[in-house]
């Protein structure tokens, strides 16, 4: 095993802790990349905070883009020089999920506490997501990963590890959004935004932002949302009704994890609207709606994980749009900082200013 910096969490709630950890070499089907970027997610600063669970100490980060610098036997077609993302997404590819094109909902476990990663003493430490990319290195599945062209930076590549998919996956994939359909957005953070843009490339004829903060959904209209809300107004589905032309909407996307934004979004849908959820609320919270209305007007809700992509096919058609200049990466950075200042980044993210945030790697 070599000897890596990583940003450990030991306690829930707690600043990471930037420590040598230790991480074996690839075994059979894995690769070992060494990072050049990695993105902070919100559900890497839940995890952190202990709403889901899991065990400690843990390695989290999963957002993540480098040049692959070992390979194990039965990786493919992948060779050390690579460059690649990153994602969290570990499917064995013969499940039944995995075989009939759900990748995302692989039904075969992986031990994450008994991963490549241990701490520098030889304990026990979680690969959190089955990545654990907060690190200079990860040791992950040849699934997880995708190639990339080397003239894409491996910040803006790291977007596409997560937010980019699950948003733009979300309105694409989940929604199966069509050509002139309506549709609303909670939230105008990082997946909110790129929800936006999913639906913008779907071809939707409206889309309408809900969000708490004016700064926030005139960015939403810079992705191609063509109303805003706030979200704090008594009812703010009358308001979406009225951009909507006086109707509900075919589909509303909750990116956000706010129990209220689940309670209100079926409000939002028109008749034989579906809402999608996105947003991962803590473990425990509950929401509530009224039932007879959604059968009486055939709605729907479904769950949507990481977009419900497949990497393989999806990441590639969104690496074309960005070069295309249809698809906005750029501009979903709001920093870059280096693993030191990890916690400070974090913090910047909780603000809900920030559209993502990137760690950088200094390998010199």
């Amino acid at each position: 095993m070599q000897s890596i910096k990583a940003a450990v969490c030991r306690a829930f709630g707690e600043p990471l802790i930037i420590e040598d950890i230790l991480i074996a070499p690839p075994g059979m089907g894995e690769v070992e990349v060494t990072l050049e970027a990695v993105a902070i997610c919100h559900s890497d600063i839940s995890f952190a905070s202990g709403a889901w669970g899991g065990h400690l100490p843990a390695v989290y980060g999963h957002e993540a883009a480098g040049i692959i610098s070992a390979v194990g036997d039965g990786a493919g077609d992948f060779r050390v020089g690579d460059p690649v993302v990153v994602t969290l997404i570990r499917a064995c590819g013969s499940c039944p999920s995995c075989a009939g094109g759900k990748p995302t909902i692989c039904e075969t476990p992986y031990d994450t506490i008994k991963g490549p990663l241990r701490t520098a003493d030889g304990g026990a430490l979680e690969q959190a997501m089955a990545c654990g990319a907060f690190a200079e290195k990860v040791v992950v599945s040849h699934r997880q990963i995708v190639r990339i062209p080397e003239t894409l930076p491996k910040d803006l590549a790291s977007l596409l590890s997560c937010g980019v998919i699950t948003g733009v996956g979300a309105a694409v994939n989940a929604a199966e959004l069509r050509p002139g359909q309506d549709v609303v957005v909670i939230g105008a953070g990082g997946v909110g935004l790129n929800a936006i843009q999913g639906a913008r490339i779907a071809g939707a004829r409206r889309i309408v932002a809900v969000d708490m903060t004016e700064e926030k959904l005139e960015i939403a209209k810079e992705f191609g949302a063509t109303h805003g809300v706030l979200g704090s107004l008594k009812e703010p589905w009358k308001a979406a009704y009225k951009a909507l032309g006086g109707r509900g909407a075919d589909a509303v996307l909750i990116t956000v994890g706010a129990i209220p934004a689940y309670d209100q979004a079926p409000r939002y849908l028109g008749r034989g609207g579906k809402a999608i959820m996105i947003g991962m609320p803590h473990s425990g919270d509950m929401s509530s709606y009224e039932p007879v209305v959604l059968a009486a007007l055939g709605q729907g809700m479904v769950g949507s994980k990481m977009g419900d992509v497949v990497i393989q096919r999806d990441i590639p058609w969104m690496i074309d749009l960005y070069e295309q200049g249809r698809l906005k990466l750029d501009e979903l950075i709001s920093g870059r900082w280096s693993l030191s200042q990890i916690n400070e980044a974090i913090e910047d993210t909780k603000t809900g200013a920030a559209k993502r945030n990137v760690i950088m790697f200094d390998h010199d």
